[in-house]
């Protein structure tokens, strides 16, 4: 079988440019990466790769160290300046200085001639995962105090009050409040409830969402046989009224 020298990325997957004169390895690497989640183009020689990347760069190029028309250390320290996308060498000359002078050039990895390919893998997502930007750490949210009836419910710190006083209250049945004062005057299926409840975990029919929901009531309501706040809609679910009205 003869792979073309340009085996076209698909978009969806991370572009691999592949510089190797070796065409059984190349056509088993295609093959391999390309089940792994890359789309990988391979050319043979230097002035190939410089045409491959006038056309699109790659976010990986794998470069073997000895071409017939140069060298990829040389490659390598005249990409160095302008260079985008990642690198890794590959080269069967595997000595230690051989491995510094392609560090030294610039190359993010260099793998010695044979290696196993699920080696190449995981060092070739180890790259990428390397220069890929950092990714900002969300802010986290400012939820102002929610205050009804005598309570007021520090939604960040995870504390209820009650008359100024804090009011017992735990884990699951705070998570649950969130919940309600996230969605006021919202009729809530239990299904609804158990999806935005983070972390419940909810088996086929299971009705623990209920209980859930008369532990609050006991830490909320005056009267749980006549609830103000989280009231029952028969055949549907709940519903948190934070004006309290008498049912």
């Amino acid at each position: 079988m003869t792979l073309p020298d340009t085996h076209l990325p698909d978009t969806h997957q991370p572009a691999v440019l592949l510089l190797d004169d070796d065409a059984e390895l190349a056509q088993m690497l295609c093959r391999y990466l390309g089940q792994n989640g890359f789309a990988v183009r391979w050319v043979a020689t230097i002035a190939a790769f410089h045409a491959a990347l006038a056309q699109a760069e790659p976010a990986l190029a794998l470069v073997d160290v000895m071409l017939p028309d140069g060298d990829g250390l040389t490659l390598a320290r005249s990409l160095a300046a302008e260079r985008r996308f990642a690198l890794m060498m590959l080269s069967a000359r595997g000595d230690e200085v051989d491995r510094i002078v392609g560090y030294e050039v610039g190359a993010d990895d260099y793998l010695p001639k044979p290696f196993n390919p699920r080696e190449l893998l995981a060092r070739m997502r180890a790259v990428l995962r390397r220069a890929l930007p950092p990714v900002p750490t969300p802010a986290v949210p400012a939820y102002p105090p929610a205050d009804f009836g005598l309570f007021t419910v520090d939604l960040a710190g995870h504390r209820l009050f009650r008359a100024g006083q804090e009011w017992p209250i735990s884990t699951a049945e705070f998570t649950l409040l969130a919940v309600f004062l996230r969605h006021p005057r919202q009729v809530l299926s239990r299904d609804r409830l158990t999806d935005l409840v983070q972390g419940f975990e909810r088996m086929p029919l299971d009705r623990s969402i209920d209980a859930r929901v008369a532990r609050l009531r006991k830490r909320l309501e005056e009267d749980t046989q006549n609830p103000r706040y989280i009231r029952t809609v028969w055949g549907v679910g709940y519903l948190f009224d934070p004006d309290g009205r008498a049912p």
